[in-house]
C-alpha cells in the first residue's frame, strides 16, 4: 500500500557536479590531470570527447541556475578547480580572472536561493604538480593544496557557508595507483597507493585546520563515495575478508575524518605487511585535531567480497585480503555495469548513526547512467527517463527510514543537475535531471526535473513502504 514518504521542510534537495566536468577549458591557467590525460591520450575517452567544453557551464551559469531553480533544488555542490583559481601553484596567488568568474557563479547561486556546497578537489590536480613532484606521493603538494585552500577562502569564505575539501578521495589511489582506470593509469602500486591515502587525509585534515581558524561562520566537510562491503557467507573467512575491504576502501577515510584516526585493523594490517606509510606525529595531531563538521556520501553500487583464494604473489594489494565475487541474481544497471541495491544506503545512514556519533551528514551523490538516452525522447522531444525516478524513488524510501530512526541526514543530492562530462566514459552515461545537447548546449528538462519538483514541493512523494523489509 502506498503512503507518503515525508522529508522535513528544511531539507537539502539537489545535485552535485565539478569544475571540469562542467566549466571547459576556456581562461584556464594551468591544465590539470584529466585535461592532460585528454590532449595527450585522446582515444582513452568514449567517442574522443573530453572537457574542453564539457557543458559550457562556465558561459552558461546563468542560464543553468535558473532551470535547477526551476525543477525545485534549493542546493548546489560543485568545486573551484585549483587549475583555474590558482596563478602561482607555489605561493597560492590567485588569478583575478578566476576570482571573478567563481564570485559570479557564487551570486548567481544566491540569487535563485540555491545553497551553494563548495568542493575544493574533484580528482583535478594540477599536471605540474604530478610531474614535478609525483603528486599525492608528495607531502610538498599537500602543503600547496593547503595554500591553495586558504587562498579560496580568502576569496569566497565569506559567501560559501558549506565547503568540502575533497570528492571521493579514494578513487584517486584505487583508480590512479592501484587499478590503472585513471591517470596515472598505474597498476599494482600497492605502497605509493597508501602513501596517497594517508596524505590526502592530511591534506584534507590541513584545510579543515586553515578554515576553522578563518572564523568564517560556515561549516567544513568531505565527500566519500562509500561502497559498503557485503561478504559472501557468514564464514569467518568471508567476513574477515568484508571487514578488510572496509576498513581499506571506507574507513581509511571516514575514521579520520570524523574521528581524527585510522582504523586499526587496517594500521595492524599495513605495519604488519611493511606498507604502513611515512607520518610523524605532528602530521597525526594535525589529522586528529581537525576533524570534520558533517560527512557527504556518494553512493552507487555496493561490493561483493569473499575470502581471497590462494597465496598472493608480487608487490602489496589490498586484494591479498579479499575477492570481489559476482553474487548471482543481483540487479543491475546494464548501462553503467553497476550493481542497483538500495538498501545499502539504509545500511550506510545506520552505520554512521551508530558508529560515528551520528554525525551530521548528506547523500551527496547518487545516480543511474544511461546510456543512449535519446532512445526515451517523446515527440515533444522531452526524455522520459521513468528508471531515474524509479531508482531515486527506491533509493530515497530506504534513506527516508533511516532518518525515522534517527539517522542525522540533512539533505539528498542526485548526480547530476545536467549531463555532464565524466572523465574516460565522457558523455556515454548521462546522468542530469536536464539534458543537454552536445551539438548546440541546449538544456532540456527530462521528466525526472519535473519529478522532482514536485517532490520538493511536496516534502516527499508516496510509495509503497512494504517493500522495505
Amino acid at each position: 500500500m502506498e503512503q507518503k514518504v515525508q522529508f522535513p521542510e528544511n531539507f537539502w534537495w539537489g545535485a552535485a557536479t565539478s569544475g571540469p566536468q562542467t566549466e571547459g577549458w576556456f581562461e584556464k591557467r594551468h591544465e590539470n590531470v584529466m585535461d592532460y590525460w585528454y590532449r595527450t591520450r585522446r582515444n582513452d575517452f568514449f567517442n574522443g570527447v573530453g572537457p574542453d567544453v564539457a557543458s559550457d557551464f562556465y558561459h552558461k551559469y546563468k542560464e543553468d541556475f535558473a532551470m535547477m531553480k526551476q525543477i525545485g533544488m534549493n542546493s548546489f555542490r560543485t568545486s573551484i578547480q585549483w587549475s583555474r583559481l590558482i596563478k602561482d601553484l607555489e605561493t597560492g596567488e590567485p588569478d583575478e580572472d578566476a576570482v571573478a568568474f567563481y564570485k559570479d557563479v557564487i551570486a548567481e547561486a544566491k540569487k535563485n536561493g540555491i545553497i551553494l556546497v563548495m568542493n575544493l578537489h574533484h580528482f583535478d590536480l594540477p599536471i605540474e604538480l604530478f610531474k614535478k613532484y609525483g603528486g599525492w606521493e608528495s607531502k610538498h603538494v599537500v602543503d600547496l593544496f593547503a595554500k591553495f585552500a586558504r587562498t579560496a577562502f580568502e576569496c569566497f569564505g565569506k559567501d560559501v557557508p558549506y565547503w568540502t575539501t575533497f570528492n571521493e578521495p579514494m578513487v584517486i589511489p584505487e583508480a590512479g595507483y592501484l587499478f590503472g582506470f585513471h591517470y596515472p593509469k598505474y597498476i599494482g602500486k600497492g605502497k605509493e597507493a597508501v602513501q596517497v591515502i594517508f596524505n590526502l587525509n592530511l591534506a584534507s585534515a590541513k584545510a579543515v585546520e586553515i578554515y576553522h581558524s578563518m572564523d568564517l561562520g560556515g561549516e567544513i566537510g568531505i565527500i566519500m563515495n562509500l561502497t559498503p562491503a557485503y561478504p559472501r557467507s557468514d564464514s569467518k573467512e568471508d567476513r574477515e575478508a568484508a571487514a578488510f575491504a572496509d576498513a581499506f576502501f571506507n574507513y581509511s577515510f571516514v575514521d579520520p575524518a570524523v574521528n581524527g584516526t585510522f582504523p586499526a585493523l587496517l594500521t595492524d594490517i599495513l605495519k604488519k605487511d611493511h606498507v604502513l606509510w611515512d607520518a610523524d606525529e605532528k602530521e597525526l595531531e594535525t589529522i586528529r585535531n581537525n576533524t570534520v563538521d558533517f560527512i557527504g556520501v556518494n553512493y552507487y553500487q555496493p561490493k561483493r567480497v569473499k575470502a581471497p583464494e590462494g597465496k598472493q604473489e608480487g608487490e602489496w594489494m589490498p586484494t591479498w585480503y579479499y575477492d570481489e565475487y559476482d553474487m548471482p541474481g543481483k540487479r543491475m544497471n546494464p548501462y553503467r555495469g553497476w550493481e542497483i541495491y538500495p538498501k545499502a544506503i539504509y545500511d550506510i545512514a545506520k552505520n554512521i548513526q551508530n558508529n560515528y556519533h551520528n554525525v551530521k551528514w548528506f547523500i551527496s551523490e547518487n545516480g543511474m547512467g544511461v546510456e543512449g538516452e535519446e532512445k526515451y525522447r517523446d515527440e515533444n522531444g522531452n526524455i522520459q527517463d521513468d528508471y531515474r525516478i524509479d531508482f531515486y524513488k527506491e533509493h530515497l524510501a530506504w534513506l527516508n527510514k533511516a532518518i525515522q530512526e534517527g539517522s542525522n541526514c540533512f539533505g539528498y543530492h542526485a548526480w547530476t543537475a545536467f549531463d555532464c562530462w565524466s572523465w574516460n566514459n565522457a558523455y556515454k552515461n548521462r546522468y542530469g535531471f536536464i539534458a543537454v545537447d552536445l551539438n548546440d548546449q541546449k538544456r532540456t528538462i527530462k521528466k525526472s526535473g519535473h519529478w522532482l519538483k514536485q517532490v520538493t514541493e511536496d516534502h516527499g512523494f508516496l510509495y509503497d513502504t512494504d517493500q522495505l523489509k
